[in-house]
């Protein structure tokens, strides 16, 4: 299989820039005029190189160009100084993402979001009629006892050098603002009430609900909820015997489910 490669893009936002990095596999279709691009959005501590090998290969198996972001505050792309409101997943579909499409010039696009990005993929998906399909990998759909618990877990995890220390390799003086934007705004009050409900009837496009049987952060509930809310068809698959990050600990099985998911509803 040829290998893929990759290039930098920097997008302005009017608050600061974020960084976007294109990959496509050479020999391929690639070109976002003729075959739509795959869009990442990472998850809540996330960032373009915690995706690490998984874009390259999904550019191989797939064919499509693939494209992942920093959201501003995170990893390279500039910082952010204000706190997440309630609605950043929303806000993210509605400010950021339109700035990604036009300055790197893809129109129809497919979503694919892993934990707090699936759910910016979904409001992605529904805002936007160009969107051929919609995949969520282990997407929080509403503010379960079960998030809030793993949450609380991690918080106190992240109290130790160590794992502060491997977090900030990747998100360097941004740190602190990228877990409080995390375990802030999940534990607030204010947030409680959240959910994908209302949105998810919206997505007329296929939609892929990839979710781990032992997700430390969701239970099934949050994957059945999106596979019969949406507004279009919808596949489920629950992995066995995985976590939080499927995409890491089942590589060779997610990008199978994808790329066979991607060839029956857009090609």
């Amino acid at each position: 299989m040829t290998l893929s490669t990759s290039k930098d893009t920097w997008i302005e936002t009017g608050q600061g820039h974020l960084l976007a990095r294109c990959w496509q596999t050479p020999g391929r279709d690639g070109d976002a005029d003729s075959c739509a691009p795959i869009v990442l959005f990472h998850d809540s501590l996330g960032c373009v190189e915690l995706w690490r090998g998984f874009p390259a290969l999904l550019a191989e198996h797939t064919g499509r160009t693939v494209i992942a972001y920093d959201r501003l505050g995170f990893g390279q792309s500039d910082r952010r100084t204000d706190r997440l409101g309630v609605n950043f997943i929303q806000e993210e579909a509605q400010r950021f993402f339109p700035l990604l499409r036009e300055q790197m010039g893809f129109d129809r696009f497919i979503a694919f979001g892993h934990s707090v990005g699936g759910g910016m993929a979904t409001h992605c998906a529904a805002m936007h009629a160009s969107c051929e399909a919609l995949i969520t990998e282990s997407a929080q759909a509403f503010v379960e006892d079960r998030t809030r618990a793993g949450i609380m877990e991690a918080q106190e995890l992240f109290r130790e050098p160590e794992s502060r220390a491997r977090l900030q390799r990747y998100h360097g003086d941004k740190t602190d603002w990228v877990l409080d934007a995390w375990i802030g705004t999940w534990l607030s009050p204010a947030f409680a009430d959240w959910s994908l409900r209302e949105v998810l009837p919206q997505v007329r496009c296929p939609t892929l609900v990839i979710h781990g049987s032992d997700d430390e952060y969701g239970s099934h509930l949050h994957p059945e909820l999106i596979a019969r809310s949406v507004g279009g068809t919808a596949q489920l698959e629950i992995l066995a015997g995985t976590r939080h990050v499927p995409h890491r600990e089942q590589e060779s099985l997610v990008l199978r489910k994808v790329s066979d998911f991607l060839e029956t509803c857009c090609s």
